[in-house]
């Protein structure tokens, strides 16, 4: 017998090649997974994050932060004392008007024709208190000449006093038929603007709506020079809080314009069910822009003197926790769309416990509060609480 030593060979070969193919194949796996866990599989790191806002140097000083509502402490739903259809509105949403101005007009016929019969049955009564005073000095000249009996004078006294009580209650007639017709006129309680308008011309407007289907106020009307913020201070922080101590107003329509406020008054009593007691802000400095029911957001400050209009220039502010040095540069990593994205930035001074963002960030970006040193641009991220 011969051992054919090619096939030999050639088998080990193929034996060796597949060994080696496997290897190869292998590596190619794990360098795939390796790739794919540093990749798109690998698992989302848990961070922290801090957001972006802009605050002004005079929050350094803030000892309470709270949150409200813009209210007005004079306001008025104005209504008609007498019942009758709408048939004049002068006014709309927005007009100004003073305390006495006809704000609108109900029907009056009815109430002018009895205001009129009242008057004839005054000057009616007039003529009879004339007659009976002229009959009253004829008896009396004669009675002193004893020329009727002194019955007569009695009895021409009695008529001229009772002549006198009927234009008395004639005229107190007049007068009701007058104030009857004053009351077809709503009026401007105080000088104020008008909020809301609640009724329209040719709807029956009643007290209290009393009727069916009537309208029971024309307008609500707010004294806008009496607005307020009304916020609630929880009851563990409201000794830090005294009246005439400064504030800072900043609406959440205009985030950008800060208001010069004081404490006004500190409600005395608690909400039991929000343990919280209600305070009242003053504005020091307000324009047309404050409106009634706007939210608002208060900073008590603990300086005795109040915010200047530098001081009221806001900065944007970052926490210092979430700035990191990396090759040789400072830099934050800004969390979107899942992904941490390593972002330079260039710091100003601090601001209380903050620092000011003079470059790199704007306003509302959320930041990786103390990145880790793994952390790199691009690297999935979970934000948690």
């Amino acid at each position: 017998m011969r051992i054919d030593r090619r096939e030999s060979e050639e088998s080990r070969s193929g034996s060796v090649f597949k060994k080696l193919l496997i290897v190869v194949v292998f590596c190619a796996i794990v360098a795939t997974g390796f790739a794919l866990y540093r990749g798109p599989l690998r698992p989302a790191m848990k961070v922290r994050v801090t957001t972006v806002t802009t605050v002004s140097p005079s929050q350094a000083n803030s000892v309470l932060n709270a949150s409200g509502y813009v209210v007005a402490q004079r306001k008025a739903e104005v209504a008609s004392k007498a019942t009758g259809r709408l048939v004049d509105l002068e006014v709309e949403e927005g007009t100004i008007v003073k305390k006495g101005q006809v704000i609108a007009r109900l029907e009056s016929q009815d109430v002018r024709a009895a205001l009129a019969q009242m008057k004839a049955q005054l000057e009616q009564a007039k003529a009879a208190r004339a007659q009976a005073q002229a009959d009253f000095i004829r008896k009396k000249a004669l009675a002193e000449q004893k020329l009727v009996s002194w019955s007569d004078y009695d009895v021409a006294d009695a008529n001229y006093q009772g002549a006198m009580a009927g234009v008395n209650a004639a005229e107190a007639q007049v007068h009701a038929a007058e104030v009857n017709l004053e009351n077809t006129n709503v009026r401007a309680p105080f000088d104020g603007t008008v909020l809301t308008k609640n009724a329209d011309v040719g709807e029956i407007v009643a007290p209290f709506g009393s009727a069916g289907n009537s309208k029971g106020t024309v307008v609500s009307m707010a004294d806008m020079d009496s607005l307020q913020v009304e916020a609630d201070v929880s009851e563990s922080n409201i000794e830090r809080i005294r009246v005439n101590q400064p504030c800072e107003i900043t609406l959440d329509a205009f985030p950008e314009k800060r208001y010069r406020g004081a404490v006004h008054m500190i409600v005395p009593t608690a909400d039991r069910a929000k343990a919280t007691v209600m305070t009242k802000i003053k504005f020091l400095d307000r324009d047309e822009r404050v409106l009634p029911e706007m939210s608002a957001k208060v900073v008590f400050l603990s300086r005795e003197t109040l915010a200047s209009e530098a001081d009221a220039v806001p900065r944007l502010t970052l926490d210092p926790a979430a700035v990191v040095e990396r090759n040789g540069r400072k830099v934050v990593f800004v969390v979107r769309e899942e992904k941490a994205i390593e972002t330079p930035v260039s710091l100003g001074p601090s601001v209380g416990s903050v620092v000011e963002v003079r470059q790199g960030l704007a306003a509302g970006d959320q930041v990786i509060l103390t990145p880790p040193a793994r952390l790199t641009s691009g690297d999935k991220v979970r934000v948690v609480e």
